[in-house]
């Protein structure tokens, strides 16, 4: 067994015993899926980070930065305007909403009958994009160690579904907190080396085979501008709807949740600048990597990131990369799991099929439901594996634009028109399902070539943004403007409607406020578990400097090991200072 594969291995049990040590936080539902609403803003924002991030940066991204330079980057400075608005005025409202599944939301706004369109619509488009991610990973590990890329599908799965099974959201928040600390640690390691090694980033864009900012295979600059338009209006709106309000629902009050989308904003503004100039060292000095991966065939490309730290990185980097990626890919995959688990069970199972269910009930059916979920994922990745031909870039985006967009436009518009009937919301994800499947699958290049009269056909890069934007824009002026025109058939709701929708807004706009002596001693056990998880986990990175390597690998491991251990002292630190205060405050209550 290769050392690479003992620090996966390690890796490994190291996030089953994460779960194993949360288990005792889950007592209900609300514990189980947002941790009962008390969680610091560092966890909140870690985990809201590491749901936009994944296996897929380091295969899928990676590629596409190795052959088309900044474009990647564009997608990622999306992700970060979405957190930017978040912190001005979305996360707050959010956890002012004061639900356990962000489709209780969508019932208040829009009725019962919207609560099933959504809870059913929204689950195969996370589960897809869990599948994606997975098939992200099974990518890499499967050019590391050989291993066949169904076999690490399966086992990454399993190992995912028993973390989030034991320990429920607390597991799953409190992983993607350490996972970021490590993912960050050994992706700035990467970073320098590819700085230094490389003479400096202008040497690197220098060097660059083709286009640095506009990237190859592209005839009409038209295109690319029309993509970054509409990818960054996608990425609005993926992070600013009730649906994805999950990020922030674990949050313990109003000022956390804001403080998790600034934190999530700044390592999205900061993290593709560091995760991609590996890549693009590999293009400017490595251009004909992709023949050792020939069994990967078109997706070659893809083994980028990896190509760098083999060729480049001491021994012992590709375990702990890998280890990163297992975190990047499960820290997006539980928080998906977990949120459907929670919409199945609070927005069907509970009110539907066993409304007076008890709790214990409720949590026994959330942890078989996240392990049906586990497996159904899983089979999707496999499935996703068998389609060689298509590109792991585009299938992210495809999926995102085809399926996750329309369902964002009515709870986004919702939030701002209050006057539209109940129908609106369930008939606006209809409309957009046709609009989808018009723009997105019925309409070829060729359809749309003739239309335009070009005389320079379409590349197939030009098409896939393309086909894109133009279904972005599809549905911002259809989806959207259906949505608009709901408003007239508008005449009033129920009674009892009108009171749940008062309430709604009412809780939208009101502040959220925790600071009880018990909120207190919580948030110190945070701290404590949490640093004294990152400081073994530090060290353990810092034994492995005494890998055979030359001076400058053990100076690596040197580096990656202390930004871990730093994080995890620091926290050791805030949960003492902490705990003292709680017993000063216990003591002048007395």
């Amino acid at each position: 067994m290769t050392i690479d594969m003992l620090v996966v291995l390690a890796y490994f049990f190291f996030l089953i015993a994460i779960g194993w040590m949360f288990r005792k936080f889950t007592t209900s539902t609300s514990d189980y899926f947002r941790g009962g609403g008390k969680m610091l803003w560092w966890m909140v924002g870690a985990t809201a980070f590491m749901t936009q991030f994944s296996a897929w940066t380091f295969t899928g991204a990676a590629g596409r930065a190795f052959s088309d330079g900044f474009v990647v980057v564009v997608l990622f400075l999306a992700n970060a305007f979405g957190y930017l608005m978040n912190y001005l005025y979305f996360a707050p409202r959010f956890r002012q909403l004061r639900v356990v599944t962000a489709i209780e939301a969508i019932r208040q706004r829009f009725g019962k009958t919207s609560e099933q369109f959504f809870t059913w619509a929204g689950m195969p488009d996370s589960l897809i994009s869990a599948g994606i991610w997975l098939n992200g990973l099974a990518i890499f590990v499967s050019a590391v160690f050989d291993i066949p890329m169904e076999t690490t599908i399966i086992v990454t799965g399993a190992v995912l579904v028993i973390m989030s099974v034991t320990g429920g959201s607390w597991a799953v928040v409190a992983s993607d907190f350490m996972q970021m600390i490590v993912i960050m640690a050994v992706t700035i390691t990467c970073a320098i080396a590819a700085y230094f090694y490389g003479g400096g980033i202008g040497n690197i864009i220098d060097k660059f085979h083709g286009n640095f900012m506009l990237g190859n295979d592209l005839n009409y600059v038209s295109i690319f501008v029309l993509w970054v338009v509409f990818i960054f209006v996608k990425q609005f709106g993926v992070m600013n709807n009730s649906i994805n309000a999950y990020r922030y629902l674990c949050a313990k009050d109003s000022e956390n949740a804001k403080k998790a989308a600034a934190l999530a904003c700044i390592l999205m503004v900061v993290g593709p600048l560091i995760w991609f100039l590996p890549p693009w060292y590999v293009s400017a000095f490595m251009p004909d990597f992709a023949l050792q991966y020939a069994s990967m065939g078109d997706k070659a490309g893809d083994a980028a990131y990896l190509a760098f730290v083999q060729e480049v990185m001491p021994a012992g980097m590709v375990g702990l990369l890998m280890s990163a990626m297992f975190a990047a890919t499960m820290s997006s995959m539980d928080s998906g799991l977990n949120r459907n688990a929670g919409i199945f069970v609070c927005n069907f199972y509970s009110p539907i099929l066993r409304e007076h269910a008890s709790q214990k009930e409720l949590v026994t059916v959330s942890k078989i439901t996240t392990v049906v979920m586990g497996v159904i994922m899983i089979l999707i990745g496999l499935f996703i594996n068998s389609l060689s031909h298509l590109s792991l870039f585009d299938i992210v985006l495809n999926v995102g634009a085809l399926i996750g967009f329309p369902m964002l436009i009515p709870v986004l518009l919702g939030m701002w028109i209050r006057k539209t009937p109940d129908w609106s919301g369930w008939t606006t994800l209809i409309v957009g399902g046709f609009v989808s499947y018009f723009f997105g699958i019925a309409l070829t290049a060729g359809q749309f070539e003739a239309i335009l009269g070009l005389e320079t056909p379409l590349t197939d890069r030009e098409w896939s943004d393309l086909k894109i934007g133009l279904s972005l824009a599809a549905h911002v002026i259809f989806t959207g403007g259906f949505f608009f025109m709901t408003m007239l058939f508008y005449k009033g709701l129920t009674p009892e409607r009108e009171k749940e929708v008062d309430q709604l807004f009412i809780n939208w706009n009101t502040p959220v406020i925790a600071d009880s002596e018990d909120q207190q001693t919580l948030d110190t056990k945070q701290r404590s578990m949490l640093g004294n998880l990152i400081t073994v986990a530090g060290f353990g990175v810092l034994i492995m400097a005494l890998i055979p390597n030359e001076p400058t690998g053990r100076l690596m491991f040197l580096l990656c090991g202390s930004i871990v251990l730093i994080v995890g002292v620091l926290l050791v630190y805030a949960a003492r200072s902490g705990n003292g205060s709680v017993k000063k405050a216990v003591v002048q209550n007395a």
